[in-house]
């Protein structure tokens, strides 16, 4: 009876402990959400000052986001439509191959990567991607969007990669005995049975890793050129919202051009929110049965 007194005792304050977290950090981020408003209100206010055009042209007064804004969502969207698609590939080989010892290799090489840091990919990028574009396929000076989004499909691949394997696995182990029995090839067990059971999951990856895109600031502030212009194709060169920020507040200070950089921070946050608080919903829709 004491014993489970202590354990009742001990469960409230855990509880407690983790609620006190959770609202914490959620006092947190409304605390820096409320921040950026309050320095961006400036901004709003100033009749000469629009942040929402295409000119970004701080001598002339012109302080507009919107091309960071175009080149941001270029980039998040492009690298994940294809570590999208790679990532499905690299799931269906990890179920379906039986060269097993390939496939411990690839989850630990797809492990490894994650744990690399983004400055790694940026100088590999720097000594091998650009002089391959610059010299080999002479296409200008090689910082470019193309550049930028090849490091990008790299670096989200790993996220999307581990939640697809964390989320198709148990419901292999769980569903492929049936399916063989029935008749099922292992590829139509993959397409018809384990696909269809988590297609909800499987889009909070791709948020996920789209999410991840957007909140990179290295990668683009190396390799993407940092121009302040609407790309006509895949090989121009882009500024992002997060290099933006980054460039700008190294050498700016107090003035209309640092101000803005608070309603730039403003947008990447909500969107980052949104993404996650979807992401969380779709994946809490359809919580998986875990095998037995």
């Amino acid at each position: 009876m004491q014993s489970h007194k202590l354990t009742l005792k001990q469960n409230s304050w855990m509880q407690a402990l983790l609620m006190t977290l959770v609202v914490s950090s959620g006092l947190l981020l409304f605390a820096v959400f409320c921040f950026l408003i309050w320095f961006s209100l400036p901004v709003f206010f100033t009749e000469t000052t629009s942040v929402f055009s295409l000119k970004w042209q701080p001598e002339q007064g012109h302080f507009g986001i919107l091309a960071m804004v175009f080149g941001t969502l270029s980039l998040a969207f492009l690298s994940t439509s294809v570590a999208f698609v790679i990532a499905m590939g690299l799931n269906s080989f990890c179920l379906l191959s039986r060269r097993r010892w390939l496939v411990t290799l690839l989850r630990s090489l797809l492990r490894f990567m994650a744990a690399i840091p983004t400055v790694v990919y940026g100088l590999a990028a720097l000594f091998l991607l650009l002089p391959l574009l610059r010299n080999g396929l002479q296409l200008g000076s090689g910082y470019s969007l193309f550049a930028a989004v090849c490091m990008l499909i790299l670096l989200i691949l790993p996220v999307i990669c581990v939640m697809l394997d964390n989320i198709t696995t148990p419901l292999w182990q769980q569903y492929a005995l049936g399916a063989q029995a029935l008749g099922f090839s292992p590829e139509q067990t993959y397409m018809h049975v384990i696909l269809p059971h988590c297609r909800v999951n499987i889009c909070g990856a791709a948020l996920l890793g789209f999410n991840r895109a957007i909140g990179d600031t290295m990668l683009p502030l190396m390799l993407a050129g940092n121009a302040t212009q609407l790309p006509s194709g895949v090989f121009d060169a882009i500024r992002s919202l997060t290099a933006h920020i980054a460039l700008v507040i190294a050498t700016d200070q107090g003035s209309e051009a640092y101000n803005s950089l608070f309603v730039a921070g403003m947008l990447l946050l909500i969107c980052s929110a949104c993404i996650c608080l979807l992401s969380r919903y779709l994946v809490g829709r359809n919580r998986l049965v875990q095998p037995e």
